[in-house]
């Protein structure tokens, strides 16, 4: 049984390992009785799709879409296991039954490859198997607040949406700002865009929380090193047909655009005020030069807070949440470090470290999201029993 050893990882850190080993049996039955119901799941689900009654129902057949979707490449990785399994039993037979020594060889040959091919594909199961998060796949709101030190801190959220919205483009994503509160020395207040491509969600989910720097300010005259904080929020987004909000239930005010935005500012009334009054939620938008763009831009804010709402109500533990993301912008309440005079970025969820900051706040953030991406598998590892 030694040619399949799996690792049963209880980690209390990144890196840290403490792993007992478990049988190849047990590892394989594992496995099947998760994905047995996965695969049963995506042929009811296209038995359903095929059926004429579901198929005239437009929001029905959506949802039914999207959960196929989501599990077609288990489905598919699942059943390349599954060939690899009975492979490597037919070869074992004929192994065992020894009547063609030619065959015999040529099976000895053919299963070091299988199990070699096997050991791949446990690995890569064990990881599609872990629990998704289910808005992995969803646009994304993010925002982005000054938090405490002054002038210095809307330096420092401008530099993070600088280094979101070039990481962005470079994914090929599409970045739309919805609301901005510039400062005075070109930081931000507050900035709330929306990022729409493939899978953002899951790539932008970790940048929740506080945010620290530590640098010198450019009026500093005496070279002190100051800290500044800002604060990060990932909202996914929410369309209409899943998520419906009453039309009474809103208060809808109409005003005059502040700061920058062009001939038409304090000209014509664009900006758009919502608030759900059920709940109290309150969003603006006005950075589209349309009054009727920023409030579907408004709408489709209040969607994302009313969504996450939901969420906490239903699991507080497990939704992503602005309020236990954000927390209240202090100083020690914080998920990264930037040292500019160490030229260090430390995560402080993954205890690693990174430098070059110059290219990460220009958008190089890709082997910092990889990183964060492997911490949360080994944490979710840690939590399964796979």
């Amino acid at each position: 049984l030694n040619w399949l050893q799996h690792c049963d990882i209880r980690r209390t850190g990144f890196g840290n390992d403490s792993c007992r080993r478990v049988s190849k049996e047990e590892l394989m039955a594992t496995l099947l009785d998760k994905l047995d119901p996965v695969i049963t799941r995506y042929h009811v689900i296209e038995e359903s799709m095929g059926d004429p009654e579901v198929a005239a129902n437009f929001e029905t057949i959506q949802q039914l879409a999207r959960e196929r979707a989501s599990l077609e490449y288990l489905v598919k990785i699942g059943g390349e296991y599954k060939d690899l399994l009975e492979e490597i039993e037919d070869l074992e037979s004929l192994i065992k039954d020894g009547s063609e020594p030619e065959l015999v060889e040529m099976a000895k040959e053919e299963i070091e490859v299988a199990k070699a091919k096997l050991e791949e594909s446990t690995q890569t199961l064990r990881l599609a198997l872990l629990p998704k998060n289910p808005n992995d796949e969803r646009d994304v709101i993010l925002e982005i607040r000054a938090g405490t030190g002054g002038a210095e801190a809307g330096i420092f959220a401008s530099d993070l949406y600088r280094a979101y919205s070039r990481y962005a483009v470079n994914q090929g994503w599409k970045v739309e700002v919805m609301d901005s509160n510039p400062t005075e020395v070109g930081g931000f207040n507050k900035i709330v865009f929306e990022i729409q491509g493939k899978d953002v969600f899951s790539r932008m989910k970790f940048e929740s929380g506080v945010h620290r720097v530590q640098r010198i300010p450019n009026t500093e005259t005496q070279g002190r090193i100051h800290t500044s904080t800002a604060t990060v929020a990932v909202l996914p987004v929410v369309d209409e047909v899943e998520l419906k909000v009453d039309p009474n239930d809103l208060r809808i005010d109409i005003f005059h655009a502040g700061g920058h935005g062009g001939q038409n500012v304090n000209k014509v009334a664009t900006a758009v005020r919502i608030v759900h009054e059920p709940s109290g939620l309150t969003v603006v938008c006005q950075d589209e030069r349309s009054q009727h763009k920023n409030k579907q831009r408004a709408m489709s804010m209040l969607r994302s807070r009313l969504f996450e709402a939901e969420q906490i109500r239903k699991d507080a533990e497990l939704s992503e949440t602005r309020r236990s993301q954000v927390g209240g912008a202090e100083r020690a309440e914080k998920i990264r470090t930037y040292n500019y005079p160490q030229d260090r970025i430390t995560d402080h969820r993954s205890n690693a470290n990174f430098h070059d900051i110059p290219r990460r706040m220009d958008g190089g953030l890709e082997d910092m999201f990889d990183t964060l991406l492997a911490w949360d598998e080994e944490r979710l590892l840690g939590e399964e029993s796979l």
